[in-house]
């Protein structure tokens, strides 16, 4: 957390986070592709994350003012019902898992989002929303690797989870040539359960 304080910037995104026993359940149809491809460049499992809204970098007092408006939108807000199911890849680089469930939801969700962020004067490029969990990155050269293990989540189909929180995260943790970490700045629980 101090580096985090330290900082006058931050790498900012909006998300959501499976449960640990749904990454578990993922990570589980991933050890083929783990034993298979170990020269990939696999995210953490407990980096694994739905962006709803990515900000970029931020000065970190625009980060406080997000604060209370996130935690007032959060509660207001009910649990989604969501599964990761499949895979896929972005460009023969980027190894995905998609998501299934309420994703009507998930769009109004990121979009009320998107537009909270903007209505307390936070510019950021507002991209299409495309649910999926980041999984792994292949190493330049390796065009085979990512297209390969998204065959092998292709029939992958984990158990229905709630989304009971908000998560603002900070990613300048762990920034340089090793691998990018994530930690939340804040999470806020949703409201009441359906």
């Amino acid at each position: 957390m101090n580096e985090q304080i330290q900082a006058a910037t931050v790498r900012v995104f909006i998300a959501l986070a499976p449960p640990d026993d749904a990454k578990e359940e993922l990570a589980q149809a991933l050890r083929p592709a783990y034993d298979a491809y170990p020269s990939m460049r696999w995210n953490r499992i407990e980096d694994w994350h739905i962006t709803l809204a990515f900000l970029g970098e931020l000065p970190t007092s625009a980060v406080s003012l997000l604060r209370p408006p996130l935690a007032e939108f959060a509660a207001r807000r009910r649990p989604l019902d969501l599964a990761l199911c499949g895979g896929g890849h972005f460009d023969e680089r980027v190894l995905w898992s998609g998501i299934s469930g309420d994703l009507e939801e998930l769009r109004l969700l990121a979009g009320e989002v998107r537009a909270l962020v903007k209505e307390h004067g936070v510019p950021f490029m507002d991209r299409p929303l495309n649910p999926h969990l980041t999984l792994a990155r292949a190493r330049r050269g390796d065009a085979s690797s990512v297209v390969q293990a998204a065959a092998g989540l292709s029939t992958f189909t984990g158990r229905t989870w709630q989304a009971e929180r908000l998560h603002l995260v900070g990613s300048n943790f762990g920034r340089g040539p090793g691998p990018i970490h994530y930690r939340d700045i804040e999470a806020w629980s949703f409201g009441s359960a359906r």
